[in-house]
């Protein structure tokens, strides 16, 4: 796992956003009635709660509506694509897995979605340009991706979450953006065979700064956002004092972009 530092050039969105309470989009919905009453984190983000709808998945009204131009944005920032994961069975959106596998020069895959932004977010007022996002993860190059060996959870959950993550904000009428962190269940429980207990959406700094937004052929903004897994104690922490002071715990441990099971705890050491 490789340490890059941020982006200078990213900063100023990276403020931008941070101007944003970050969302913080658990798995109980609240009772119709109750936005009067919203719930907050220490750190004073609002806390949304889901639940399963029961329903049955609603069929897209759009489909790869930006495929190609992000097809061409991963191949000319990340590298040539090996392989797309379809879904089978879609809600709201259809959303595809390209897989960018690994070289010599980066000893890494990396998973983008695509499907995420064919529709807008449920964004605030004033916020248009993040109305369309998509997601991306890092995994080490040995990664099991085969159809086989994605029968067992314990390698299917990254691509599982992102696209779990991508269909939340079309399911339950919200956004997801820089900062947001959903948990695994409430009470939180490990992600498969990891002690992550869920993840939270930076922005991607190990890339190029021009890859963090899309202008496609459409006409649409596309944000992409890291997905990043995280332990109990740093969701705490990010409960308590923010996304900033999280990531700045990451940055002064070098904690790399590629998903480590045995990483360093963030969370660990100081005060939360």
């Amino acid at each position: 796992m490789r340490y890059e530092p941020l982006h200078a050039a990213l900063l100023p969105a990276l403020a931008a956003l941070a101007a944003l309470a970050a969302l913080v989009l658990g798995v109980a919905q609240a009772a119709p009635g109750d936005d009067d009453k919203v719930e907050t984190s220490p750190s004073g983000a609002p806390i949304l709660r889901h639940q399963d709808t029961g329903r049955d998945p609603t069929p897209p009204t759009e489909h790869a509506r930006n495929l190609e131009d992000i097809e061409a944005h991963v191949e000319k920032h990340i590298g040539p694509i090996e392989t797309i994961i379809h879904e089978h069975v879609s809600d709201h959106v259809h959303i595809d897995i390209i897989v960018v596998p690994p070289t010599p020069e980066r000893p890494f895959t990396v998973l983008v979605t695509s499907g995420v932004g064919d529709l807008p977010m449920n964004v605030p007022e004033g916020f248009g340009e993040l109305e369309r996002a998509e997601l991306v993860m890092a995994l080490p190059e040995d990664w099991p991706l085969t159809d086989e060996e994605l029968k067992d959870e314990n390698n299917h959950w990254p691509v599982r979450w992102i696209k779990e993550v991508g269909l939340l904000p079309h399911t339950f009428d919200t956004w997801i953006g820089w900062g947001h962190t959903i948990p695994n269940g409430d009470p939180w429980e490990p992600i498969a065979d990891t002690r992550f207990i869920g993840v939270m959406l930076s922005l991607t700094y190990w890339l190029a700064p021009e890859f963090s937004q899309l202008k496609a052929s459409s006409g649409d903004t596309i944000n992409f956002y890291d997905v990043v897994p995280l332990y109990s104690e740093e969701m705490k922490l990010k409960l308590n004092q923010g996304a900033e002071e999280l990531e700045a715990r990451f940055d002064t441990l070098r904690l790399g972009y590629v998903l480590d099971v045995d990483r360093p705890n963030a969370g660990l050491g100081r005060d939360q």
